[in-house]
């Protein structure tokens, strides 16, 4: 779960599809050899648990967790969450569209994520990484990753089956 105390109001979401990036070896991630640690992502090689946050097209801030030991350069990307409290935030944060929370850009902007949160250690406020539901390793399913150009074939998307927090269902 994602619990966000941004601009003093609560919301809480469940993260309902994640995508892992690998790091250096993996030429999809901003951490690829080809890149090096530079100032977009020296977060991304930062201890782990700490925010990733970036500006996806210029246009929106997409939130991950730093995974691995420090310097690897690892990280997962949030990419859907079921809300659960601060709906009506969680609205005007988006001007009232819909959804609210499928899709990482989505997830970031109704929880109040920009890169103000840059290498934000995630057990603290305003944004805290809790324990989520259980969910039986039936409900979980895994894909190849979207919206990248390369490695895309890599089953590192996981989300649960169903739930309404995801971006996209596999047919």
């Amino acid at each position: 779960m994602l619990l966000s105390t941004v601009g003093g109001v609560r919301t809480l979401a469940v993260v309902t599809e994640t995508e892992a990036y690998g790091g250096p070896d993996d030429p999809a991630s901003h951490a690829s050899t080809r890149s090096g640690v530079t100032e977009r992502n020296r977060a991304m090689f930062g201890p782990p648990g700490r925010a990733y946050v970036y500006l996806s097209h210029g246009v929106h801030w997409c939130l991950n967790v730093v995974t691995c030991a420090e310097g690897s350069g690892a990280a997962v990307l949030f990419r859907g969450a079921t809300p659960i409290v601060g709906l009506d935030t969680m609205h005007a944060r988006r001007s009232g569209r819909t959804p609210l929370c499928t899709g990482p850009g989505r997830l970031a902007q109704a929880l109040g994520v920009t890169g103000a949160l840059y290498g934000h250690a995630l057990e603290r406020a305003p944004l805290v990484l809790l324990p989520g539901w259980h969910v039986p390793d039936e409900g979980i399913g895994a894909s190849g990753r979207i919206g990248v150009g390369v490695a895309a074939e890599r089953p590192w998307r996981f989300y649960v089956r169903g739930a309404p927090g995801v971006s996209r269902h596999p047919r």
